[in-house]
């Protein structure tokens, strides 16, 4: 057992496709890795540390920063398909024969990439707050995104409070809750992203929102077993999209949680951990 955490693993690095990868990896070595994706213009540290804590008590979880993110070098790509395939050579890099992957946000778009990719290294998918190609509202950013991102802030907390947890008094509550986990990491945290890091992904998410004839199509190459979890009202990537994988994916089910907003696994960190935890272990011919 490792016994790093969220807030102690060091920042490691390894090289491929000519970046220098950023990683932290922690947890039980039993079983299969989990691979975590970030969402836009995330770093590891903008995972919650009780979901990626709660992860590891069953599994070594494996955080990084794709090319150009923070702490890993390169320069960010405008296209999905090659961040999927940026993180493909990090994986491979470890030396690694098959993992579990998630996908949160942005992130989840190069988590189906991967998994369509690299069939045989993804052994099980999860995406969570995400969508499909030419998903609903996805071709740009949604009108609340944009009224979110375009306010003025007397504390920078708040713009996380509104993009990640719904308005009511429990979901803001909860938001405040994570916030305070997000800084528990004190030393060696990552630098955040730089100003190119933002054009370049959302020149990434306008060609995978762009509307397509039979966008959905795709969907059906993902063989994995696949959980989907979203919360019901997310005005970032709109919750009908998570319906949209479920029903597209061959093998995937689908969880919403109440009075949720986009960041639904830090609203309910120790229900995100059970499901995904069940998930994970379930016992299928694929696994």
């Amino acid at each position: 057992m490792n016994h790093d955490t969220h807030q102690t693993a060091p920042t490691n690095y390894v090289e491929a496709n000519g970046i220098r990868f950023a990683y932290r990896r922690f947890g039980n070595p039993q079983g299969v890795p989990l691979v975590m994706n970030i969402h836009f213009t995330g770093t590891m540290d903008h995972w919650d540390p009780a979901v990626t804590d709660g992860l590891a008590q069953n599994r070594e979880v494996i955080l990084f920063n794709n090319a150009g993110i923070s702490s890993s070098s390169g320069t960010v790509p405008e296209s999905i398909e090659e961040m999927a395939a940026n993180a493909a050579a990090f994986i491979d890099a470890l030396r690694l024969k098959q993992v579990d992957v998630l996908g949160f946000s942005m992130g989840g778009l190069i988590a189906q990439e991967l998994a369509i990719a690299r069939p045989q290294l993804v052994r099980r998918l999860i995406l969570v707050g995400t969508g499909p190609r030419s998903g609903e509202g996805m071709a740009s950013l949604t009108p609340e995104a944009q009224d979110i991102f375009g306010a003025s802030y007397d504390e920078p907390d708040h713009l996380w409070l509104r993009v990640h947890f719904a308005p009511s008094a429990t979901s803001q509550a909860a938001g405040r809750a994570f916030l305070e986990r997000f800084r528990l990491r004190q030393e060696n945290r990552d630098p955040a992203a730089n100003d190119q890091v933002a054009p370049a992904q959302l020149a990434a998410l306008a060609k995978w929102g762009a509307q397509r004839e039979n966008p959905y199509a795709y969907l059906e190459a993902i063989g994995q077993p696949t959980l989907v979890i979203n919360g019901d009202n997310d005005v970032i990537i709109y919750s009908i999209n998570s319906w949209i994988l479920q029903q597209h994916i061959p093998d995937a089910q689908l969880i919403l949680y109440p009075d949720a907003n986009h960041g639904s696994l830090y609203q309910y960190p120790e229900r995100f951990v059970t499901h995904v935890d069940q998930f994970l272990s379930e016992v299928t011919a694929r696994s």
